[in-house]
């Protein structure tokens, strides 16, 4: 019997970004599913002051070079790997230096405070659904957290959906204890709508606040399940999930989660249609 496969979307990994509770789950919870025997692969951004040379990252010309149009400007699309240690397991980063390139502004390894957060939620999130297309390793279950990866979920399911990389796939979304986006522009659901995304499918989101959580309500609703992996689960969110009738998966972070992601995986992949 095959490997099941899970492909992993996670805003920081360790070692790559400086340590932080997030960056350690980012690593440790694909090496703990490799060690169940699952097949894993993960994409995080290549943000700036990730080391290049001392992680010995790469670049993948073949999954490189095309340019992702987001309102007036065309973006390129850079794809780079490299090897997490010892596991070996693939980490494919996203990049461009418009978008991810470090600022002296920043707040932070991820740029909180940028003003054009949603123009690179939108980048990373197309550019990573579309190169795990290219890469024609359909995972059993695609797991995303964190807001910079909000839309992978929706490019998955609504963009990427024809061929045969996500077909069956069970998609999972995580909340995290992250620091939300400080602004996203107003003009979020246009600029998806000029990506290709039907109205329809923007429709339960239209009236709704251009903010961090709006970014996490696109991600919940494209997706299979949920899984609140934070100290403090936002009622709203909770609220929303819960109507939408998901399965939802609480966690404490300070504890160790590994059989509980596992059982959780399986619940998902035994009622799949």
């Amino acid at each position: 019997m095959a490997k099941q496969r899970i492909l992993y979307v996670s805003p920081e990994i360790a070692p790559y970004l400086p340590a932080s509770e997030i960056a350690t789950l980012g690593r440790d919870l694909p090496v703990a599913m490799h060690g169940k025997k699952y097949e894993v692969r993960t994409f995080m951004p290549n943000f700036g002051n990730v080391n290049e040379r001392r992680n010995q990252l790469h670049e993948v010309i073949r999954l490189s070079g095309i340019n992702i149009p987001i309102r007036d400007a065309d973006h390129p699309l850079i794809i780079k790997v490299a090897s997490m240690q010892p596991s070996r397991i693939q980490v494919y980063f996203i990049d461009n230096d418009d978008y991810f390139q470090k600022l002296d502004d920043d707040v932070d390894s991820i740029g909180t405070n940028r003003p054009d957060n949603d123009e690179r939620v939108i980048f990373f999130s197309r550019g990573t659904a579309d190169t795990a297309r290219k890469l024609r390793w359909e995972p059993d279950i695609l797991h995303v957290s964190g807001w910079i990866a909000a839309l992978v979920p929706l490019y998955a399911k609504k963009v990427f959906s024809d061929g045969v990389s996500f077909k069956g796939t069970r998609v999972v979304y995580s909340l995290l204890d992250e620091k939300p986006a400080e602004t996203i522009d107003p003009d979020f659901l246009d600029k998806l709508s000029e990506d290709g995304i039907k109205p329809e499918d923007l429709e339960l989101f239209k009236d709704m606040p251009a903010n961090t959580n709006l970014l996490h309500k696109v991600g919940i609703a494209n997706s299979d399940a949920v899984i609140f992996n934070n100290r403090t689960p936002d009622p709203e969110l909770v609220e929303f999930v819960e109507k939408l009738g998901l399965p939802l998966l609480f966690l404490n972070p300070e504890e160790d989660n590994t059989d509980k992601y596992h059982e959780f995986y399986q619940s998902l992949l035994a009622n799949e249609d």
